[in-house]
């Protein structure tokens, strides 16, 4: 009898022992699904994510922007160009090359990100924040550069 309770109990210990290694494996690839990227812009929760700055719902996607960087590259969200700007301003690591700066394409209707710093900018929008600066990937009559509008933004003040 004890050889038939000494088999059962190896079974089950290599059953488990299999099962531990199963349930391991499934929980890292399970894991690697819901990292965010360490790179590049993510994907927004309309209507739910917060701006960083003023905490209003990130809703209007034609004026939404995203900041990584800092010692461990995280990525912060903006309802309005300007609060991005303004944010990034007070940042020690706004300077550093790894420093992403994305800005929403305000010229489609699909969901597009530009790099802000090499975007163009159209005054006189009606933005969340009143900031009133729309990107566009190419220049078009009275837009201006990254540096331009952040100037004129900064000067504003708010």
């Amino acid at each position: 009898m004890s050889g038939v309770i000494e088999t059962t109990v190896e079974r089950l210990d290599v059953q488990g022992f299999r099962g531990l290694i199963f349930g391991g494996i499934l929980i890292a690839l399970l894991s690697g699904c819901f990292q965010e990227p360490t790179s590049g812009p993510v994907e927004v929760k309309w209507d739910r994510d917060t701006c960083i700055r003023c905490n209003m719902a990130l809703s209007d996607r034609h004026f939404s922007a995203q900041v990584r960087g800092g010692a461990k590259h995280k990525i912060v969200k903006f309802d309005d160009f300007g609060c991005a700007v303004f944010w990034l301003e007070k940042q020690a690591w706004a300077s550093d090359p790894a420093t992403e700066f994305w800005v929403m394409d305000y010229s489609g209707n699909d969901v597009k990100w530009l790099d802000a710093r090499k975007s163009h900018y159209v005054p006189g929008k009606t933005s969340p924040m009143g900031y009133g600066f729309a990107a566009v990937a190419l220049p078009v009559p009275g837009s201006m550069t990254y540096e331009e509008a952040r100037k004129q933004i900064l000067a504003k003040g708010k």
